[in-house]
């Protein structure tokens, strides 16, 4: 199916793309297939993703897949990153469809939070609207992110329906849940992190603000499995930011690991020098994710 996908794909982001090309030219794997700058949110904004796909797909199989988001401090970031490259290349040489997307920045010092989330929930709606097409399987779908994105990713992994903080358009009919979740040394519990333009108020004139947008505060026993991961080396994040979420999702009685990587900075991605995270993190989804069906 894929075979005469790609070509539509082409036409499909030709006529809908918004924003001029990046100056970066992103050194994308040649071992898998990638269709770069798809617009997957509502007609006028510029952010895009990118879809990577197996060298070969399979006739009349769908595939897991699993959202990667940037990380940048929340201003900045790109979907086609060194990290991002990395990681969306070794899912799609596992046997995974990635996607990888960029959302609205708190570039200018801009309110963005919680649209910055929405954009990521819309991308796991997006996939579920074209999961026929893209021989996606809607219900295997994983979330991973690094820094900024790590704490994206926790948040689209742990919130529910009842927290009240879904986006509410587009593509409402379809489910924003995943099933697992990798936070890469994200902030966790921003009441303890520092003042963020992102969220427009200080901790101190917004403390309920803060942590309804800390994914420690939605730690339960029924919460999506996680994995967390943090150098011991990082001086951005915290080691307590990971250690926290670790322990709010294991007293709660939900699945979480917490993976301590000695001497590792902040940003890395699944091959630092100090350890090969891949087999951890592909495990990690291969348990959760890899469940292969036939169309319906």
């Amino acid at each position: 199916m894929l075979r005469f996908l790609f070509p539509l794909f082409i036409c499909f982001n030709a006529a809908l793309a918004q924003s001029p090309k990046s100056e970066t030219n992103p050194k994308y794997p040649h071992d898998v297939r990638v269709t770069a700058d798809i617009a997957f949110l509502p007609l006028g904004r510029t952010e895009k993703a990118d879809l990577y796909f197996p060298k070969t797909l399979e006739e009349g199989k769908i595939y897991p897949v699993v959202v990667m988001i940037h990380g940048g401090g929340w201003t900045s970031g790109s979907k086609h990153a060194a990290r991002e490259l990395n990681v969306c290349g070794n899912l799609a040489r596992a046997g995974y469809i990635a996607m990888s997307i960029d959302y609205v920045l708190s570039d200018k010092g801009q309110v963005v939070w919680p649209q910055n989330m929405h954009d990521c929930q819309t991308a796991v709606r997006w996939l579920r609207k074209n999961a026929a097409e893209l021989q996606v399987d809607a219900d295997n779908i994983g979330v991973i992110g690094g820094s900024a994105g790590g704490h994206l990713a926790a948040m689209v992994t742990l919130l529910t329906q009842e927290d009240q903080l879904d986006a509410k358009s587009p593509y409402a009919e379809w489910s924003c849940r995943v099933k697992c979740g990798v936070d890469l040394y994200g902030p966790n519990d921003l009441t303890d992190y520092r003042d963020l333009n992102m969220l427009g108020k200080t901790r101190a004139e917004a403390p309920e603000l803060y942590r309804q947008a800390s994914p420690v505060s939605y730690a339960r026993k029924n919460s999506p499995p996680m994995m967390i991961l943090h150098g011991t080396a990082d001086t951005t994040v915290p080691m307590r930011q990971s250690e926290r979420l670790a322990e709010a999702l294991k007293k709660a009685g939900a699945t979480a690991e917490l993976i301590v990587i000695p001497d590792a900075p902040h940003t890395f991605h699944l091959q630092p020098k100090q350890r090969d995270l891949r087999p951890v993190v592909i495990g990690f989804f291969d348990q959760h994710l890899k469940a292969m069906k036939s169309p319906r």
